[in-house]
């Protein structure tokens, strides 16, 4: 017998699937498709492979044994801010901050936020965090920032005294400087509007009008007491020009102050310059003749300058008579005005420097019997 190579084996024919092979490739076909579908149509599916590879003080979250990442974590750059989303908001949505983000006080970190290009961009809503991380910018447009304005001096309304009527002539006067603590009433809630002022007083209201700066030498006084409660406000007053002493080193602080002196001491203390026509300014007055010589020429800057408030009669300046308290408060505020402290007010009661006409119609009738005698009385007025 002869030896023979071994035959080669005879291809198998390709049998076809049976319907059991079938079914179960199509099972698993469909079992596979359906978790992909599932996976990929999660709203919130923000996997992070970093977080389950390296350590974190935050803890991952769990992954479930059938969701299937179908492409990698996005890589975040070291020094890149993370970004900031809402638990409602859509993991698409790629947040690029325009301000960088302050690490809270706790060192919590949050998770990077995975990106899944098939999914749709979902309406956000803001939701409330513990953290206070959360709350930051989610949009790419910058809020526009507001500069707080500059906050107003705010005006306590003016104190309503029940001896002062609405109707009263000096009401307005009183009320702007009882608001702004420069007049005080009574612990009756009374003002008092008709009661005279004496020196003290005069220079305690002069002290809290126009904020006068301390005394660097007092005179002592001798009839003003070493503890006496105007103290401060005398030596402010005499220092800033307003008042002035008597001779022997005497103040008379109880003494009553007249109207002329109140005026006088207003001019002094504004430094009023002296105006040309004193006659013709001082003619508005009827009275103009009662006037002290050593005080025409600083009624006639006053006047001019509309520091004198006469009551009921504008023309009559009653000089030498004590001042009351509506008065007082009257110039007082005419001279803040002046200074450019208050707003003018609107009263028939300020004296307003006469015109050439007015003047010289007033002055004809005592110019035409004997114009020396005339010359010489308007004079020493």
């Amino acid at each position: 017998m002869t030896n023979r190579p071994p035959s080669e084996p005879e291809s198998s024919q390709k049998t076809a699937l049976g319907f059991d092979e079938f079914i179960a490739i199509l099972v698993a076909f469909a079992t596979i498709g359906a978790i992909l579908f599932w996976s990929l149509s999660r709203r919130d599916s923000s996997w992070n492979l970093n977080g389950l590879l390296s350590p974190s003080p935050t803890p991952s979250r769990s992954v479930q044994p059938n969701q299937v990442l179908p492409f990698p974590t996005p890589k975040v750059e070291p020094n890149a801010a993370p970004n900031n989303l809402l638990p409602s908001s859509p993991p698409e949505a790629v947040v690029e901050p325009k301000a960088p983000a302050f690490p809270s006080s706790s060192g919590a970190v949050l998770p990077s936020a995975q990106v899944i290009p098939t999914q749709y961009p979902q309406p956000q809503t803001p939701v409330s965090s513990s953290t206070g991380l959360e709350s930051s910018i989610i949009t790419s447009s910058a809020l526009p920032l507001v500069t707080p304005a500059k906050q107003k001096s705010i005006i306590p309304p003016p104190i309503a005294f029940n001896d002062v009527p609405d109707n009263f002539w000096g009401r307005r006067f009183i009320d702007v400087l009882s608001s702004r603590g420069i007049l005080k009433g009574f612990p009756d809630y009374s003002f008092r509007p008709n009661q005279p002022v004496n020196r003290a007083e005069f220079a305690t209201i002069l002290q809290k009008a126009f904020n006068q700066e301390p005394s660097k030498s007092a005179i002592a006084f001798q009839d003003v007491p070493a503890k006496f409660w105007a103290n401060s406000a005398i030596d402010q007053a005499i220092s800033a020009g307003f008042l002035k002493g008597y001779p022997k080193k005497t103040f008379k602080p109880q003494q009553n102050i007249t109207r002329v002196q109140v005026l006088v001491a207003l001019v002094s203390g504004l430094n009023l310059k002296k105006p040309t026509s004193q006659n013709q300014i001082l003619s508005v007055y009827k009275d103009a003749k009662n006037i002290p010589s050593y005080a025409t020429s600083k009624i006639a800057a006053a006047t001019a300058n509309g520091l004198v408030v006469n009551y009921p009669n504008s023309q009559i300046l009653a000089p030498n008579k004590a001042a009351t308290r509506a008065e007082v408060a009257a110039m007082i505020h005419q001279a803040l005005v002046k200074r450019g402290k208050l707003a003018r007010i609107s009263s028939q009661n300020i004296v307003r420097r006469p015109s050439p006409s007015q003047a010289s119609g007033s002055m004809s009738p005592k110019l035409s019997p004997t114009p020396k005698q005339n010359l010489k009385s308007s004079t020493q007025g």
